[in-house]
């Protein structure tokens, strides 16, 4: 994104005298925060991110913000540049960096991207309707409903964005949304401490001119160090906490009965097959199935984790999985939760038919650092065929949800929601992270990423709130 090439003689620029210090008290305002909230020092968040990736979000956020900025002498660091070096910038150089110097961050929503030329982006702060952006670079990575913290330049007559962007988490997004709208409701005393932020005195015609676009302006630094904390965390994550449909931590189990002497393979099978809640498979395999409850879908979901659900066709939840390998009963399952109902079920069922088990368990870091790891066999389709059949399965997934209790809904079911107007409005936000996580799936999983939601919008009666 950074447009460094366009920029090389105003950065050049900060380090003269007189505004080098400058910028460095712009860039503490974008850093010093999270060094206060995390207690790391400046220099341990450049190793955390990463000195590349540091330089081209916080320090460009920093760095972009100074522009803006007119400080107690009534000094502007573009207006300097421009009246000592402008005759050397090119005209639209320096239509660009005006147009940063009277720019303020805000949020933005993305929409309808169009690969290597442009996209659209809703300001949620200051709303309005979309605007068109055009832009090559951000279409190769922003995806639908992806919210982003940059800002938005009208440059010659052509809208596009500046060169720091910093892309946002939706619940991150929501909390400076709903900051934005508490600060409207300033007293008289607030709005002198921000107008005195701004960098004017306080009087009743600042008041009067406090805008949105003017908060924005002196929030600047907030955008920088709420993105930064969850980059911070992100970075510091080694694995996210992965959760099966039941809440339970993901340890992939492996139990193993040998079969008592005197016990035939066929005793052990005629008992499988006469269990409701296994379904053969094979001769020698079983699903072991069980119910999509509300009560486990509400655990699993209520927290941070990411839930990890695994179905079979007509959509009963898979528990876990047995096979009878020779004279060894196997059972696998991916808690140790499950591993113990197994093991219960099992012992009521064949009781004294199997031997004493031994249990084998492995975490999530284990399997990956572990390099005897064999890859899962993939199926020989094409293409077309693997595509058609992720694309079936969400089909019957998402119709079947939209009449089931969602949590993010106040559990009540999309079709009912949408028939209050607060309801509509969750709805949408609610399809607008499922459609922007599923685009987000395009490096690992292209089948899914390609799935449209169109049709649950038309579904539901809320295409027309689909921008």
């Amino acid at each position: 994104m950074a447009r460094k090439h366009l920029l090389d003689g105003l950065m050049e620029w900060t380090r003269r005298e007189e505004w080098r210090d400058r910028f460095e008290e712009v860039l503490d305002d974008h850093v010093l925060p999270t060094c206060d909230e995390t207690g790391l020092e400046p220099d341990e968040i450049v190793s955390t991110l990463g000195e590349d990736y540091f330089m081209r979000t916080v320090w460009a956020c920093a760095f972009e913000d100074m522009l803006t900025r007119t400080f107690e002498d009534g000094s502007n660091i573009v207006d300097d540049y421009l009246a000592h070096r402008g005759s050397k910038e090119t005209a639209s150089v320096r239509a660009y960096i005006a147009a940063l110097r009277d720019s303020a961050m805000s949020l933005y929503e993305v929409s309808d991207v169009v690969l290597d030329k442009s996209f659209r982006a809703r300001d949620l702060v200051r709303g309005g309707e979309p605007v068109l952006i055009s832009e090559r670079l951000a279409t190769r990575f922003l995806k639908q409903w992806d919210r982003f913290a940059g800002r938005v330049l009208q440059v010659e007559g052509r809208t596009q964005i500046s060169g720091a962007l910093l892309p946002y988490e939706h619940q991150s997004s929501e909390d400076i949304i709903d900051g934005f709208r508490r600060l409207g409701k300033l007293s008289r005393k607030d709005k002198q401490a921000l107008a005195k932020t701004i960098g004017e005195e306080f009087d009743a015609a600042v008041i009067a001119r406090l805008s949105e676009t003017e908060r924005l302006r002196a929030s600047s630094p907030t955008f920088t160090n709420i993105w930064l904390l969850d980059a911070i965390d992100q970075a510091e994550r080694d694995l996210p906490d992965l959760r099966n449909f039941d809440g339970d931590e993901l340890v992939m189990c492996t139990v193993c009965y040998p079969l008592a002497a005197g016990t035939t393979e066929d005793d052990i099978r005629t008992v499988l097959d006469s269990c409701a809640d296994l379904r053969p498979r094979t001769v020698t395999q079983w699903n072991w199935v069980g119910k999509n409850t509300k009560t486990s879908a509400a655990r699993a979901q209520s927290s941070e984790a990411l839930t990890v659900e695994t179905t079979l066709d007509d959509g009963a939840l898979s528990l876990g999985h047995l096979e009878l390998d020779g004279r060894t009963l196997v059972l696998s399952v991916n808690s140790r939760q499950r591993a113990e109902r197994g093991c219960a079920m099992l012992s009521a069922m064949l009781g004294e038919r199997l031997g004493q088990p031994s249990v084998e368990t492995k975490t999530v870091e284990q399997m990956l650092a572990s390099r005897d790891a064999h890859a899962p066999q993939e199926l020989d389709l094409s293409e077309e065929e693997h595509r058609a059949i992720i694309h079936q399965t969400m089909d019957r997934h998402y119709r079947e949800t939209l009449d089931e209790p969602v949590p993010a809904l106040g559990n009540k079911s999309p079709r009912a929601a949408v028939k209050t107007k607060s309801g509509r409005a969750k709805v949408v936000d609610w399809l607008k992270m499922m459609e922007n996580r599923t685009a987000k799936a395009g490096e690992s999983n292209p089948a899914m990423a390609s799935y449209s939601f169109d049709w649950i919008w038309v579904e539901l009666g809320v295409a027309e709130l689909r921008r």
